[in-house]
């Protein structure tokens, strides 16, 4: 596979075209961000901690049958994936009160939930991400009904999965973000869990002390972000 042009530059990656249209290289870079770029800065060793973290947990959703757009590890910051189309907007699910929903509806931090909640936001950085319903997606042509159904089931799987493989590693799950879209080479096929699964978009906590492993660090000023990650990353099993 023969790595090409670049194509987009996130804030965290960079995506590269390859030889393959149907392929894409996606490179971890140790770049950091908060507030919608507000706040910037390099963390040493970032982009391959989360390379391998991102692996193995999407290769565990692979074992419980659910569809990735990822492919292998090539090296220590870059991963091959597919190349997708995807849908504008982010899935949210809440296991504990934290974050956003703590301040939007005034509710202590570290309320545990009787269920997940699941929330949609736009991805847009330049609207701060918004809220939305399934009314917005589906008038303003985000996604179709069924795409809407398949986002909700989907990142309810993930959660089954996950929520249960943190936990044995003494870790709650408190939140994250998924996004899905479909693949280029099966482009009216069933949705497919695509971007990463890293400490950058989601909530970790120490299940018995509280201690925040996750972004919240560099967010809140914490400190020792990298060596927090690499905990989460050892602790549930990968090869860093």
């Amino acid at each position: 596979m023969e790595k090409r042009h670049e194509l987009y530059r996130g804030k965290a990656k960079t995506v590269y075209g390859t030889d393959d249209p149907q392929r894409l290289v996606m490179h971890y870079r140790d770049d950091v961000s908060a507030f919608d770029g507000a706040k910037l800065a390099k963390l040493d060793r970032k982009g391959e901690t989360n390379n391998r973290i991102n692996a193995y947990v999407m290769g565990k959703l692979a074992e419980a049958g659910i569809r990735t757009h990822f492919v292998s590890l090539l090296n220590e910051r870059e991963s091959l994936v597919k190349a997708m189309t995807m849908i504008p907007v982010e899935c949210v699910v809440r296991n504990i009160c934290a974050g956003s929903m703590a301040k939007r509806y005034g509710i202590e931090e570290g309320t545990r939930l009787s269920e997940p909640i699941f929330e949609f936001f736009l991805k847009s950085d330049a609207l701060h991400d918004p809220l939305v319903n399934d009314d917005h997606i589906r008038v303003l042509k985000w996604a179709t009904t069924a795409e809407i159904a398949q986002m909700k089931a989907l990142t309810h799987r993930v959660n089954a999965v996950l929520k249960p493989l943190f936990a044995n590693a003494g870790i709650d799950l408190v939140d994250y973000k998924l996004e899905f879209g479909h693949p280029l080479d099966d482009p009216k096929g069933d949705l497919v869990l695509g971007d990463e699964f890293t400490p950058d978009g989601c909530r970790l906590w120490d299940a018995k002390t509280g201690e925040k492993l996750d972004k919240d660090r560099f967010r809140r000023d914490l400190g020792q972000v990298i060596e927090h990650y690499r905990e989460v990353g050892r602790r549930i099993g990968a090869s860093l």
